[in-house]
């Protein structure tokens, strides 16, 4: 999730050439939607818009039920119409690219509320506990004033699960599973803590005394949907309540990829990709694995099975790892020498005055993924970034152990490098100084998982990990990650793979352990489409690079590129090849 409010003029210190005359048409695009336009986007959306760093509406908790849905439908068809009266062919590429990526993105609103409809089957999407977090978190204004904000909000929130609860017609189990632990932990939000601030803040007592009746008003209605989505879940598990499959299907599918992903390919295209690109992986692999063998196992022979003597390699290696209590520490700990790094080898321009925290994932975001970044946005770029990191206090030993192994002392690094620096943390900065809004906040997913797994090839390639073949093949195991994420989640939700063979693929062929491998099981359960973003995005930014070494052989400068590159904000990266490709004709 990114925290996304006041634009920073222009972009990073660097010499581009310079763009194409602005039209006429581009003066007639940024008046329809500039500023006006993202104040009702963000009204009608106060939660986002609060994530993005725009707080007008801070105040303002939207009640998601059927009127919600008809004024966001109507305002997206107005928008709509009016994005067609403006002829892209009569804009600069700059801004007929921000067209394009609006329209992409108010015709996926429009699929998601239509034609998806996932408010009907996922329960997990309703919860409030983010935006109250991110309003007591942050000081973009005095505390009362962000307290009256919260308390203003507040008085919605037994109506909000009310609608969840009318909503919620064809749940999944899995939907429902996730919704009760992380609703469950949304409670920490309005607790004893909260309690407390209200106490000794300035608010008059009479504030004070509608803060608490609201706020155990709000604790009640939580409750009250945990406990309906526990009878929920009874009644899923004993088939008394028909569950919808998890599993997406051929034709959502292939809707959705074309709507998240914005590649220009199709989703059985890029599958195929990986299948081939899994079978390279395999060779390099078993060529370094073939090198530390005899390092690592003297006297033994050598398996004949090309994936049993990677693996061997692999799982000797994993027995390197911090100790449980220590993994928060020790990714703290790496966030500077990553830094130091970057700055050395001249990859990339890093921020000094945008500090990275880290810290343990609060307990309403977890369930799904083990680290994470909150990043502020355009908007309110001084806000702090965090950093999340799951401790692992919550496992048992065996799990705890398994986890570590997967993230050993050779993994943690490349972790870091893909969530932190030089990946989404250093990425997300950037995309906060590009002039166009649209780029920045309509950001595409594939660009920026993409950016963040390319990240780790860079930085291995620069020499990180002093060039020793068990990074390498560390790293490569990490790689063969991005491509098997596409293999699996076109392969559950479009293929029918079951349980077993999706853990058969992620242990024997990618080498991950089970503890991973059940947790990425549930993950592609509760999510579709998001994980072949790594490798759609990854793939083509090696494609442009490579094509750009080739055409400026002896000129290309990698740091120029990098650069260049994340100027463009969030856009897809078909929209940046295009843009860069133009910037290179115009300078030619």
């Amino acid at each position: 999730m990114m925290r996304r409010a006041l634009l920073l003029a222009g972009i990073v210190s660097m010499t581009l050439a310079p763009s194409a005359p602005a039209t006429a048409s581009d003066a007639e695009f940024r008046r329809a939607f500039g500023d006006d336009f993202f104040d009702r986007y963000w009204e009608l959306s106060p939660g986002s818009a609060v994530a993005y760093g725009y707080y007008k509406y801070a105040d303002r908790l939207t009640v998601p039920d059927e009127q919600a849905r008809a004024t966001a439908l109507e305002q997206i068809d107005r928008w709509l119409a009016e994005l067609a009266r403006i002829d892209p062919t009569d804009l600069s590429p700059a801004v007929r690219a921000d067209r394009a990526m609006l329209e992409a993105q108010l015709r996926g609103e429009r699929w998601s509320l239509t034609e998806l409809k996932s408010w009907q089957w996922d329960p997990s999407s309703y919860n409030v506990a983010d935006t109250f977090a991110l309003l007591l978190d942050l000081d973009y204004a005095p505390l009362e004033q962000r307290l009256r904000s919260i308390l203003t909000r507040l008085d919605n929130v037994p109506a909000y699960y009310a609608a969840a609860k009318k909503n919620v017609a064809t749940p999944t189990r899995e939907h429902t599973q996730l919704a009760i632990e992380q609703n469950r932990g949304a409670l920490g939000v309005f607790g004893t803590d909260l309690e407390q601030t209200v106490g000794v803040s300035s608010l008059t007592r009479a504030e004070r005394a509608t803060f608490l009746q609201r706020l155990t008003a709000a604790r009640a209605a939580i409750e009250d949907y945990v406990a309906w989505l526990e009878a929920l879940d009874a009644r899923l598990a004993s088939g008394a309540t028909p569950a919808r499959s998890f599993r997406l299907g051929a034709e959502l599918y292939a809707q959705k990829f074309a709507f998240d992903i914005q590649s220009g390919d199709n989703a059985e295209a890029l599958y195929e990709r990986a299948v081939a690109e899994q079978k390279r992986l395999f060779q390099r692999m078993s060529l370094l694995a073939d090198l530390l063998w005899p390092k690592y196992f003297p006297n033994a022979p050598v398996p004949a099975d090309e994936l049993a003597k990677i693996g061997e390699v692999i799982a000797t290696l994993s027995l390197q790892h911090v100790p449980r209590e220590q993994l928060v520490a020790a990714v703290r700990d790496q966030i500077p020498e990553l830094e130091r790094w970057v700055r050395e080898h001249d990859l990339l321009e890093l921020d000094a005055t945008k500090p990275l925290t880290v810290r343990e994932t609060p307990p309403h975001k977890r369930g799904i993924a083990g680290a994470s970044i909150d990043a502020p946005g355009p908007y309110d770029p001084d806000a702090p970034t965090y950093y999340n990191v799951t401790p692992l206090d919550d496992l048992s030993a065996e799990r705890a152990e398994s986890w570590l192994r997967e993230y050993n002392q050779w993994m943690l690094p490349v972790l870091n490098i893909h969530e932190a620096i030089p990946g989404h943390y250093a990425q997300l900065v950037y995309a906060n100084r590009s002039p166009s809004l649209i780029k920045s906040i309509f950001g595409n997913g594939a660009m920026i998982e993409g950016w963040a797994v390319y990240a780790e090839r860079m930085m291995l390639e620069s020499g990180y990990g002093e060039d020793k073949a068990e990074a390498w093949l560390i790293y490569s195991k990490w790689n063969l990650r991005s491509v098997t994420n596409t293999i699996l989640d076109y392969g559950v939700h479009v293929r029918g793979m079951s349980e077993a063979d999706a853990i058969d693929l992620l242990t024997r062929q990618a080498f991950q352990t089970e503890q991973e491998a059940r947790e990425k099981w549930r993950r592609v359960t509760l999510t579709s489409v998001q994980l072949t973003s790594y490798f759609s995005g990854y793939s083509a930014i090696v494609d442009l690079r490579e094509q750009l070494k080739r055409e400026q052989a002896g000129t290309f400068d990698l740091k120029r590129f990098h650069e260049q590159f994340l100027s463009y904000g969030n856009a897809p990266v078909r929209v940046i090849r295009e843009l860069m490709l133009e910037t290179k004709s115009q300078s030619n």
